[in-house]
């Protein structure tokens, strides 16, 4: 797949990269880190500039993120409750828990979806709760630009800094990532257990 996105930012330049990093927004297992290095590295050997890389990425960023914010709408509470109503007695959930969960994100949401910009596959997955709570547009936007911005900021200019030693860096996030998936794989269990326990407790 690496060599592939490369051919494709070879051939196409700053509209490749737009095309390439909104797929990944929308299907995280796009490697961004492969997108945004290697982009970095390109303005030490072509016409490609830092500046040009960072906001064609930063737009195909957003892109992808409104695509899922528009998906999010679609999953809107009301359907949340009748997908409840009929599995919740398997899922261990509530119709309380959704409310709770919705009340949560209209408080925190900002910033979640800022901060959540830094954490592989949560930063394009959380356009979708965003979505769905109908957080403000132009809030969604301004931290979803923002986050992606400093993101795509750093991985660019440690690619041109780097230079052909670029695939270092994309080895040193891959190991970022498996420990963030780990830490995401101990709180959905842990999650899971507490359902289970609550529900036992239910009955």
């Amino acid at each position: 797949m690496e060599n592939w996105l490369i051919e494709i930012m070879n051939e196409y330049g700053y509209m490749g990269i737009m095309a390439l990093i909104a797929i990944e927004n929308i299907f995280p297992p796009v490697p961004s880190e492969v997108i945004l290095t290697f982009g970095g590295y390109m303005t030490t050997t072509s016409n490609l500039t830092i500046i040009g890389v960072v906001l064609s990425s930063t737009a195909g960023s957003v892109v992808g993120a409104i695509v899922l914010y528009i998906i999010g709408l679609q999953l809107d509470v009301e359907r949340l409750e009748k997908i409840v109503h009929r599995w919740g007695h398997i899922l261990r959930m509530k119709k309380q828990d959704i409310h709770k969960a919705d009340a949560w994100f209209d408080k925190y949401g900002p910033w979640t979806v800022f901060f959540c910009r830094f954490v592989p596959l949560i930063r394009s997955l959380i356009s979708i709760p965003a979505g769905m709570s109908h957080m403000n547009v132009g809030l969604f936007l301004f931290f979803t630009t923002i986050g992606t911005l400093i993101w795509n900021v750093v991985l660019v200019y440690l690619g041109a800094s780097i230079g052909a030693s670029w695939e270092v860096i994309v080895d040193n996030l891959r190991v970022y990532s498996r420990v963030v998936y780990a830490v995401l794989a101990v709180l959905v269990i842990g999650l899971i257990i507490i359902l289970f326990k609550r529900g036992r407790k239910a009955r």
